[in-house]
């Protein structure tokens, strides 16, 4: 779970310094111009003085005659005058030609082939494929603009409360601690609009990681019987630590509902979600990829520490029903296993989570 951790603290970081720099969208690149169109003057100015210069050597050299030397020194002004007239007003095209589109700007095609890799986990903006962060672009001077894409994809991360509903109990009465046990789950979600001129229904589809993690009470762990059977018994030393924790691979599926933006274009037809409320519901199936146990305790002065990776007999099909709300990225999470947690117990227990989902 550290390494887990270490990763998201590395891919956060990663996307809020995306995110700080496309904020600055096209407005960088006109201040970037302002400033070369201030410095036009002073580098033509500097490039004539050379000139003058490189001329008067040559008349003090004999190389050419006063009459020939104010010639070309009237040429030479000439010339950058032209320079700086010709160099600001293509700087002032520029400027106007990104302010009046909001930074998008038709190029030219071309016959030049490229190919880059850019490393990024910002939204597709419709000229680059984006793959799991990564970006292959193959001259998106040559890629047709998709007018209307029903379909995006988003990375998913969610964290927060883990426990389990025992049969005949409330979840008051639960073995696990409430704040120990714990959630965590990523994966990749690909976002379909339903209906061609709508979209307030999406399908919302892809897979995800999931990390259930279970703390007992009472200095308690779990032990598989011969019989078949797992259960919660009390360990012969004081545990300082007491932690179950099931992987699994889910495939989910939700319905989302909620408004959105239309934004179009001479060129693209898009709908936003920014700063809208987003209603999803659905479900999720899977199989269970490993399931471990790890206890730290004191033994006659000596610390332990087991890691236990073992079967115990917990179901290897894994599904479920789930939902989230909220505002654009930021989502309310809650999921429910409809399968119990072990084969043939004869209480049954079905894992439950609420927390925090993230759609970046």
């Amino acid at each position: 779970m550290r390494t887990i951790t270490m990763y998201l603290v590395g891919l956060v970081t990663l996307l809020t310094i995306q995110n700080l720099s496309a904020q600055e969208g096209y407005e960088k690149k006109v201040g970037i111009l302002k400033e070369q169109k201030a410095e036009i003057t002073l580098q033509e100015k500097e490039a004539l003085k050379l000139e003058i210069e490189a001329i008067a050597k040559q008349l003090k050299n004999g190389e050419i005659t006063e009459e020939e030397a104010n010639t070309l020194k009237i040429k030479a002004a000439e010339k950058r005058a032209l320079n700086i007239e010709d160099r600001i007003s293509i700087i002032e095209n520029k400027i106007s030609l990104l302010e009046r589109n909001s930074g998008h700007v038709q190029e030219l095609d071309t016959l030049n082939y490229k190919f880059a890799v850019q490393i990024g986990f910002g939204k597709d903006d419709g000229q680059n494929a984006k793959l799991f962060g990564f970006r292959l672009n193959e001259n998106p001077n040559r890629r047709k603009i998709t007018y209307d894409r029903r379909t995006y994809s988003d990375f998913v991360m969610a964290i927060g409360l883990n426990n389990a509903i025992v049969e005949g109990q409330s979840l008051n009465d639960s073995p696990y601690k409430i704040g120990g046990s714990r959630f965590f789950e990523m994966g990749w979600q690909w976002r379909t609009r339903v209906f061609k001129n709508s979209n307030f229904v999406r399908l919302n589809y892809g897979f995800s990681f999931q990390f259930n993690g279970l703390k007992p009470k009472d200095n308690q762990y779990f032990v598989a019987l011969d019989d078949g059977q797992t259960e919660l018994q009390e360990f012969e030393y004081d545990l300082s630590k007491s932690k179950f924790r099931m992987d699994n691979l889910v495939f989910p599926m939700h319905f989302e509902f909620g408004p959105s933006k239309l934004k179009t274009t001479e060129e693209t037809m898009r709908y936003s979600l920014r700063n809208q409320f987003r209603l999803g519901l659905g479900g999720y199936a899977g199989f269970n990829m490993g399931t471990r146990q790890k206890l730290k305790y004191d033994r006659n002065g000596d610390n332990v520490k087991d890691k236990l990776k073992r079967g115990y007999n917990t179901n290897d099909l894994v599904y479920g029903l789930s939902a989230y709300a909220g505002v654009e990225g930021v989502l309310l999470y809650v999921k429910y296993d409809l399968n119990p947690i072990f084969k043939d117990a004869a209480v049954e227990q079905r894992n439950i989570s609420l927390g925090l989902r993230f759609d970046l």
